[in-house]
């Protein structure tokens, strides 16, 4: 099977077979009128082939132009992304059908883009709902279960002769080490700084543990005085600046970071900028991707670049809501 890319294209078949058209007519109407005669007299074929010169030269201009939306339409699906909503085709409207043509992609792409969110919103909540309940049996049946262990093994210890009371105590922090990671995880999985404290100071919990637990100094800008923004958008901005703290640690090698919250004109921005190696040879993984859908899922936009000297800059944009 042939590639595509090697196939001729509409518009070059029809030329082609236009150009044959214009060789053979001549031709067979110079033989006609030569007919009975001795010679072929090429002064007629040549007549003859000069009024058919003119109506390729007419057609190629016609079909190239008719043609063009084609090649356009396809550079276009080419670049296509439901991660980066907005953009439509734009065709020259030279005909009804290249007309008819631009207008129903568009409807197709608003479509696709309206189930995306759509499919986007029903993933997130099944996301957080999991979250939630994972959250709570760690918080209500693990840690209680472990409390109780801390209490029976400080018991334990107290009435333990020295020479075993030592390694007691010692399993006694491993316990209390492991209750406050369980504590941590939960509190991870549900924000509750969220609910109780507002988007800024989540941000800035949120920050201050993460720069505790892994060791990068963490330099804040946050704007306390935000415009509206609806539960959905807090938790969004909230889960993008997760995450990207999350790809510092894990990716960046860098030893400092900066958490940025602002508005200007009723616009949202978000910025966690690293000092680390940047994305040289670094491939977008699953948490860039969720990133993306949770910023499409508000309708705002999230770029991933470098830095200006050096590292990775992640910026999330988004308007604040009207209904709020």
């Amino acid at each position: 099977m042939r590639r595509s890319g090697r196939r001729l294209t509409l518009f070059a078949r029809v030329l082609i077979t236009n150009t044959v058209l214009l060789v053979l007519a001549p031709l067979i109407a110079g033989l006609l009128h030569s007919s009975g005669r001795h010679h072929f007299d090429p002064r007629f074929a040549i007549a003859a082939g000069l009024p058919l010169l003119f109506l390729w030269l007419l057609n190629f201009y016609f079909l190239r132009d008719a043609f063009t939306p084609l090649r356009k339409l396809s550079e276009f699906a080419d670049h296509v992304d439901l991660l980066r909503p907005g953009r439509r085709l734009t065709l020259e409207p030279g005909t009804a059908e290249v007309v008819v043509l631009s207008e129903a992609i568009n409807r197709m792409l608003a479509r696709l883009e309206q189930e995306q969110r759509a499919s986007t919103r029903r993933s997130v909540a099944a996301q957080e709902s999991e979250r939630r309940r994972i959250a709570q049996e760690l918080h209500d049946e693990v840690g209680q279960t472990l409390t109780g262990v801390l209490l029976e093994l400080d018991s334990a210890a107290k009435q333990a002769p020295p020479d075993l009371r030592a390694q007691l105590i010692e399993t006694l922090e491993n316990a209390r080490e492991s209750l406050e990671d369980i504590r941590r995880i939960a509190t991870d999985l549900r924000p509750e700084a969220l609910d109780e404290l507002g988007l800024a100071g989540a941000l800035v919990t949120l920050s201050d543990r993460f720069g505790e637990r892994v060791g990068v100094t963490i330099e804040r800008q946050i704007e306390r005085d935000l415009p509206p923004l609806s539960e959905e958008q807090e938790l969004v901005i909230y889960r993008v600046a997760q995450e990207a703290l999350t790809n510092v640690a894990r990716h960046s090698d860098s030893e400092a970071a900066q958490l940025i919250l602002r508005a200007d004109d009723g616009q949202i921005s978000l910025d966690v900028v690293d000092r680390g190696r940047g994305l040289a040879g670094c491939q977008p993984g699953t948490g860039v991707l969720g990133m993306r859908e949770r910023a499409n899922l508000v309708g705002g936009s999230l770029s991933i670049a470098g830095g200006p000297d050096g590292g990775t800059v992640v910026h999330l944009a988004l308007a604040s809501s009207p209904d709020e």
